[in-house]
């Protein structure tokens, strides 16, 4: 009995023994599997992963330097839009870089005696954008502030009869905003506001009629305004040929090789 007690014993654990094998086996083969599906998946989506590209350079700013605001119109433009100007250089507005931001005012009161007087006010402003690679480029900043300045104007405080139009042949684009506002009189008031290329220019003009004189011309006023503005565009174009022809001028005695 105890023999085949015994022998029984020895044969279930025989027969047991390839059961565990073949578990094992598999569970081997399982794991084999898995770690070369892990690698395959590993390798193809490594490869597949797409190389980071580096961002397009920025265009370069088409303008590196703003003119001198108060010089920017000639004396004779002075003249016709601010009749009798207190200053005719202008007072120039404080700005901490001067290649991106200036400006200049300039005012006058003309007297005709009975007939009363003509009081003018001209402000120039100037923006000028650089690329900036958080930023954006220098032409897509410039149009951000063009924009900016244009809904400036559309909103200026009590404001009446405000008509705002684009207005052609002034930089990349540009807009005239007119509208009068009353005040101890009533200001006839134009605003211009033009792109070129990377430089936003905002000219304000205004003009009120004192002791009995006839209101300014709202049609001359916007003429003015956008002859002016065109003078203003103008010397960007001036102030930056200028700055590049400097250098090459200036070059010659200190290069010049030695014998």
């Amino acid at each position: 009995m105890h023999r085949s007690a015994s022998r029984l014993t020895r044969v279930l654990a025989c027969a047991a023994v390839p059961v565990i094998l073949t578990v094992a086996g598999c569970s081997s083969d399982s794991g084999k599997d898995s770690g070369s599906n892990d690698g395959k998946k590993s390798s193809s989506s490594s490869s597949a992963k797409p190389n980071a590209k580096s961002s397009a350079p920025l265009e370069k700013a088409a303008f590196a330097t703003l003119p001198d605001p108060c010089k920017a119109l000639a004396s004779a433009t002075i003249d016709t839009v601010v009749p009798e100007a207190k200053d005719k250089n202008g007072t120039g507005t404080k700005s901490n870089d001067l290649t991106s931001r200036a400006g200049c005012a300039w005012n006058g009161l003309q007297s005709d005696g009975l007939k009363g007087s003509q009081y003018r006010w001209l402000s120039l402003s100037f923006f000028r954008a650089d690329s900036h690679t958080s930023l954006g480029s220098a032409n897509k900043r410039a149009e951000e502030e063009y924009n900016k300045q244009v809904e400036k104007a559309k909103a200026s405080e009590g404001a009446q009869n405000l008509k705002a139009e684009a207005t052609e042949g002034i930089g990349e684009q540009g807009t005239s905003v007119v509208y009068s506002v009353k005040k101890d009189v009533d200001f006839f008031n134009t605003t211009i506001v033009a792109r070129h290329q990377n430089v936003v220019v905002t000219l304000d003009y205004n003009g009120a009629a004192y002791e009995g004189a006839g209101a300014p011309d709202q049609a001359k006023l916007l003429q003015d305004a956008v002859a002016a503005a065109k003078e203003a565009v103008a010397s960007v174009d001036a102030a930056n040929k200028q700055q590049a022809e400097q250098p090459q001028a200036e070059q010659p005695q200190s290069e010049q090789p030695q014998q």
